[in-house]
């Protein structure tokens, strides 16, 4: 650029396609070995330090880049990891979009995707989510892709724009409610296939349709037994509106999905419970539901809303507040360290918890999550 022979010939030399703060923090780490990035120049930055070859500010853009990763950028980072041929990031971001599906497609940035990042995350079979919101995203992509080729939105012109990226979505998968309430009204399916997604749905002689028929298959849940055995007792476990909490910390991010509760020792019972999530006081996530047992030493899966990111090496607390009039099973032989599959999990008292559970004996036997 400057020297050799093939140095330009004028005094100012313009690199269009490198914004000037990234090339200035190009410039500053070639200097002075420092990095300084920002949410807002990062892919700009890696960019710059792919052009120019400089490999250890590359790498430090993409570590800051997975640091940050989260639901609602994943879908962008996708996009971006396969632009810049980074294999590791974009393992991560299909972590995070399969986990946390639903937020990830009802972000901003999934509009904001190319047609080519399109088409695969609606070919992926592990999305954790139903089949209504995968349309409902894709809706709001069209109308959003109709304003960038400056067309006006009807559904017309959000047919044009997804052309055959429509047929990715696995309508037959959906209810035949959801079905009716939302695909059959949105006016971009034409006559013919309304009609004969209707009858696919409730005909004995099913047409033959263009959309997959078969449901995702999502991510299988994984649980965390922290407990070596359970039992009763005539006057354990009993719930008065009291909190039974334990704190953990994993040693790779996992997506927290639920807790596994124990149900009552005598027979049928109905709980009432709300569950919470938080790291460092601040609440993540919350869920107020009832879960019915049938008086087995099982447990009961209660969910959160949506899956909870959970980054590594830090504790967070998990509580459940129980009500209901029949006494539990409880946990014993409590362990301090579980491994479950690739995570190793690391269990200590919370001072949340004034009903008597702890590391050694309790409720909260399993944690729910997606790795």
């Amino acid at each position: 650029m400057f020297y050799g022979d093939l140095a330009e010939g004028q005094s100012e030399i313009h690199i269009p396609d490198v914004e000037p703060t990234a090339f200035l923090i190009l410039l500053k780490y070639m200097y002075s070995d420092d990095i300084e990035l920002e949410a807002d120049t990062v892919l700009a930055t890696l960019y710059a330090a792919k052009k120019y070859i400089v490999p250890a500010l590359a790498k430090a853009c993409v570590t800051f880049l997975e640091t940050s990763l989260e639901a609602k950028n994943a879908c962008i980072l996708l996009s971006q990891s396969c632009l810049f041929e980074e294999p590791e990031l974009r393992q991560r971001c299909w972590e995070v979009i399969d986990a946390q599906a639903e937020l990830a497609l009802r972000s901003e940035g999934f509009s904001e995707i190319d047609m080519p990042t399109l088409e695969v995350i609606l070919q992926r079979d592990t999305l954790n989510v139903p089949e209504v919101v995968v349309f409902q995203a894709v809706l709001s992509w069209s109308v959003a892709e109709c304003q960038r080729q400056s067309l006006a939105v009807n559904p017309r012109n959000q047919r044009v724009a997804l052309g055959k990226a429509l047929y990715l979505v696995r309508i037959p998968s959906m209810t035949l409610q959801e079905f009716a309430d939302v695909a059959a009204q949105s006016d971009i399916l034409t006559l013919k296939e309304t009609r004969d997604i209707f009858l696919w749905f409730t005909a004995s002689n099913k047409p033959t349709l263009e959309f997959p028929l078969v449901k995702r298959a999502g991510l299988a849940p994984q649980r965390c037994h922290r407990f070596q055995s359970s039992a009763y007792r005539s006057n354990q476990w009993r719930y008065r509106g009291r909190c039974d909490s334990i704190q953990f910390a994993v040693d790779k991010r996992i997506f927290m999905a639920g807790l596994g509760l124990y149900g009552s020792s005598s027979g049928k019972a109905e709980y009432s419970v709300k569950i919470e999530l938080k790291r460092q006081g601040t609440i993540l996530a919350q869920n107020l539901t009832k879960f019915l047992s049938d008086g087995s030493s099982s447990t009961f899966p209660v969910w959160f809303e949506h899956p909870v990111q959970v980054e590594p090496d830090t504790f967070y607390t998990v509580s459940a507040v129980l009500d209901g009039n029949e006494l539990s099973y409880f946990g014993q032989e409590g362990m301090t360290e579980v491994q479950c599959g690739k995570v190793t999990f690391q269990f200590q008292c919370s001072s949340d918890s004034t009903n008597g559970t702890g590391v050694q004996g309790g409720q909260i036997p399993e944690l729910v999550f997606y790795c």
